[in-house]
């Protein structure tokens, strides 16, 4: 095998690729990038058996060839490459070449006959939309997945689709955070668990632009996400997920309207107080027109007060900060409404049209 390739390309998709090598496995191979050349790219694959990556390079290929590379290695080697164009040549015995300017590096490849082939997906049955959206609802619930053993389902987020209403819900026995979207157009319904680890390495790789599109294909056991030169192929959470519908209330006796930006400021500012693994709330009382927030700690103590807009009773409720700080970050609203029924119950906090839902549970506190 023998190609040349731009050092900015191959680094790119060696970074995408390196994303399904496994930190820790009893198979070799798998920390391996397998890497074919064909006319005109490459075409580098990782698996973890878990999640799949397969994105193209484009490369000038003078032999084609197929070969196993150590991914760690060979993405350092890479990146310290001098900016110029690299050259990558094996031989019959998988001994491999890689140089760039003056610099030259020689290492052992494995034969790429002993990969793992990634799963083979039916790809008929697609949902499209745009990497902006897709990359908003990750970016905006992946914070509540929860890393259970006691639960699998948790470790996952619900990808929902109903016609043209596409749902993402996850939550971890403490919040729940819920993204609802309009697709441009209406597709068959369907309900899968894609695993959080999956998901956060998605968000990695698109783009986020809103006039790029990435497309999603469904079988029994696996998703596909497709953009432009890549493709990952994740397994899906099998399990039935919660039933959300059930845990939100539309009922409350006290309705707050609060500046985001201000209400995240104070409670990042109370985070001062709390300790690592720390439970110790921060206590919200609303009452008339203003919202006070106090905290106190070994570390210190905090008091300060917010203008509000208030409907309904006065209340006097605890939270862990750094669970609101999480949703806050999550919205882009110069306002918000939050939702309270009693100390003991959920806020809510959610806007008109629904589009996004985040419940948190309360933390008891000795007032």
């Amino acid at each position: 095998m023998k190609f040349t390739a731009n050092k900015s390309d191959l680094q790119s998709g060696v970074n995408i690729a390196i994303r399904a090598v496994p930190s820790h496995t009893t198979m070799p191979i798998l920390e391996c990038i397998l890497i074919e050349a064909r006319t005109g790219d490459l075409v580098l694959t990782s698996n973890d058996m878990e999640m799949g990556i397969e994105t193209h390079v484009k490369a000038g290929v003078e032999e084609r060839g197929l070969i196993a590379v150590e991914a760690k290695m060979f993405s350092e080697i890479v990146r310290k490459l001098p900016d110029e164009i690299v050259t990558f040549e094996s031989d019959m015995h998988d001994r491999i070449t890689i140089s760039s300017g003056k610099a030259k590096f020689a290492i052992s490849g494995r034969s790429g006959e002993e990969f793992t082939a990634l799963p083979s997906v039916d790809m008929d049955d697609c949902v499209t939309l745009s990497q902006h959206t897709l990359k908003s609802l990750i970016q905006e619930t992946i914070f509540a997945v929860a890393n259970s053993e006691n639960s699998k389902v948790m470790n996952g987020e619900l990808f929902e689709i109903r016609r043209d209403i596409f749902r993402v819900v996850a939550l971890d026995g403490h919040r729940i955070a819920i993204r609802t979207v309009a697709l441009k157009e209406s597709f068959e319904d369907k309900k899968v668990i894609v695993p959080g680890k999956a998901l956060q390495d998605i968000s990695r790789i698109i783009s986020g632009e809103m006039d790029e599109i990435v497309r999603l294909y469904f079988s029994k056991n696996h998703i596909i996400f497709e953009i432009p030169g890549t493709r990952v192929v994740s397994r899906l959470i099998d399990g039935e997920f919660y039933n959300v519908d059930q845990m939100i209330s539309n009922d409350f006796e006290t309705k707050i309207v609060v500046n985001r930006m201000s209400f995240l400021s104070c409670a990042d500012r109370a985070t001062l107080f709390v300790r690592e693994g720390d439970k110790k709330p921060i206590v919200f009382e609303a009452e008339d027109q203003e919202l006070h927030l106090s905290i106190e700690s070994p570390l210190g103590s905090m008091n300060e007060t917010l203008e509000i807009l208030k409907e309904g009773r006065d209340i006097i409720i605890g939270f862990n900060p750094r669970l609101m700080i999480d949703a806050l970050r999550a919205i882009s609203d110069e306002e918000i409404t939050i939702y309270l029924m009693n100390p003991k119950a959920p806020c809510f906090i959610r806007d008109e049209g629904m589009s996004y839902t985040y419940l948190i549970l309360p933390v008891n506190f000795v007032h």
